[in-house]
């Protein structure tokens, strides 16, 4: 799915599979407070400056320290406890360095198989540039938003093979930009697999593969995308630790006179959360640490970006 930057989640890291959706009927959840530094360099952050004055310039560095309350919540129900209702953002999406916020729903066949139904009611809303290529003048900024549906598909295959589809509109409230084969408004089709391998009792390897293909209004801005991820869950005691390396083509429809070349973007990414349980002999809490690395390179300087996290925070479990 579509996400600002793609490593700013600040929350929890994975836990190993349940043979359940959750061990007890009734409500549970967790609840984080995190703080931490992020630091943003592209010309489509607004926290930077409004006014550039060459497409052809790097785009400047922004940094912010934050603090983030995150957490999410769930009621389990049925005779197997294979039903369930569910809102806020997952462990297993945090893991691999991926912001969620989702309403949805969880069922679990007799097979030990998923179905796991959500709305992103959040995914796509931020800020953005009404005209990201104005140059020599103040840029102004404008929302931007849209729905997204997702359906997974989770422990299949032997209990290792997880299926994520999705679907999502984008809308940019006021998109002035001149050139039309720039015009952002889009339809994004998102289908990932993943699949466990397990090394020993307490570690785990997960690759991963993602197409997205994302049909913008403007031809310049459609592309099909191409990404593939190499996951490390470590398990140790009381200490947690999952790692994530990802690399990303995207294939541009079309050049845009703007440019008046074809983009070409590749996207490195490395993501590390580490968690230790019971921290101070508290139980059901734990000390949580995020970091984390995105760099895209553009055969268009415009298009250049890197992005850095840190943070670290409490987690309650209840």
């Amino acid at each position: 799915m579509k996400s600002r930057l793609a490593i700013i989640p600040l929350a929890f890291i994975v836990s190993s599979v349940q043979a359940q959706l959750a061990e007890t009927a009734g409500f549970s959840g967790e609840v984080s407070l995190n703080a931490g530094f992020i630091s943003s360099k592209s010309h489509f952050n607004t926290d930077n400056s409004s006014t550039i004055n060459s497409l052809n310039d790097s785009a400047e560095s922004d940094g912010s320290f934050i603090a983030a309350p995150l957490g999410n919540a769930a009621y389990t129900w049925g005779s197997k406890l294979n039903q369930q209702v569910y809102v806020g953002t997952t462990r297993s999406d945090i893991a691999i360095g991926t912001l969620a916020f989702q309403l949805g729903y969880k069922y679990q066949l007799s097979s030990g198989t998923v179905l796991d139904f959500s709305y992103l009611p959040t995914i796509l809303d931020g800020e953005t540039w009404q005209n990201p290529y104005l140059t020599n003048q103040t840029r102004k900024t404008t929302d931007e938003g849209g729905n997204a549906f997702r359906f997974q598909i989770n422990r299949f295959l032997h209990d290792n093979f997880n299926l994520d589809l999705a679907y999502a509109d984008k809308d940019v409230k006021k998109d002035t930009v001149i050139d039309p084969s720039l015009a952002r408004d889009a339809k994004i089709y998102h289908i990932k697999g993943d699949y466990r391998i397990p090394l020993s009792r307490t570690s785990m390897l997960q690759p991963a593969f993602t197409y997205v293909h994302h049909d913008a209004d403007g031809d310049a801005e459609s592309f099909d995308s191409y990404g593939f991820d190499l996951s490390l869950f470590q398990f140790i005691n009381r200490h947690s630790i999952a790692l994530t390396a990802g690399y990303k083509i995207k294939d541009f429809e079309s050049a845009s006179s703007t440019f008046g070349k074809t983009r070409d973007d590749d996207q490195l990414s490395l993501f590390a959360a580490y968690e230790f349980k019971d921290v101070f002999d508290w139980q059901d809490w734990s000390f949580i640490s995020l970091a984390g690395f995105s760099s895209t390179n553009s055969n268009i300087t415009f298009y250049d970006e890197e992005q850095y996290l840190l943070s670290l925070g409490l987690n309650y479990t209840f």
